[in-house]
């Protein structure tokens, strides 16, 4: 029998920690908990859970912190849990490497659906070959498919494409993205996204003006939804 998926929980919220233990236990998940921040860094370098769920509310240290201590050596997605939720609070939170986020008070069923795609993203990202509904994208080929049928993409319009596909059902921000495909520099021309992002819905989504392959959260980012 396979090893169950392990979960650490970073929270000084007893309640919190049992709702969380009760519900991801009866999914199958292996949970660790930890208390505060210092523990909570400890237990992942330890314990080195599959994914991470951190409150930024910590008694000893603020979560950001945690983060970005753990980003420093791990890989492993991190969902973040915040009572804040502007969109400047969200941004620095994806900037900084967190995966996804949920504002208290949350709903465990978003919350598990949250984890599902993080573990999913975490399990494809060295695929050669990615497979979304009747998206299909070549990563070796450069060849990008809709029921089975091949697009014509441009250069910039496959590499926006195949890095959302690479993050399926992560929200990426206007940063992530403007800097990975057009450099540092354009970091601050949002303008260059929304005008490939309505190219890519024109090619690929069945109706461009009610889309439901290439998510917008206004003024954050954009999600490739997972079919």
């Amino acid at each position: 029998m396979p090893a169950a998926t392990k979960i650490l929980v970073i929270d000084d919220e007893l309640s919190i920690r049992r709702l969380l233990k009760v519900s991801l236990k009866s999914q199958g998940y292996e949970i660790i908990e930890a208390i505060n921040g210092q523990e909570g860094i400890q237990q992942a370098a330890m314990s080195r859970p599959e994914l991470i769920i951190l409150d930024l509310g910590l008694p000893d240290m603020d979560g950001h912190k945690v983060l970005k201590s753990i980003r420093e050596w791990a890989t492993m997605p991190i969902i973040v849990l915040t009572v804040k939720g502007s969109e400047t609070d969200k941004v620095a939170l994806l900037d900084a490497g967190a995966n996804d986020y949920l504002t208290k008070p949350f709903s465990v069923p978003e919350l598990l659906a949250r984890i599902r795609v993080a573990l999913r993203i975490t399990s494809t990202e060295s695929s050669p070959l990615f497979k979304n509904g009747d998206l299909e994208i070549d990563f070796a080929g450069h060849v990008v498919k809709l029921k089975g049928v091949e697009i014509k993409l441009t250069a910039t319009e496959y590499n926006l494409l195949s890095l959302l596909a690479k993050n399926a059902g992560k929200l990426m921000t206007q940063r992530q993205l403007l800097k990975e495909i057009w450099g540092i520099a354009a970091i601050e021309h949002s303008h260059y996204l929304r005008i490939y992002v309505a190219q890519l819905r024109r090619k690929l989504e069945a109706d461009s003006s009610r889309p439901k392959l290439i998510i917008t959260e206004p003024g954050v980012g954009y999600r490739l939804n997972i079919q």
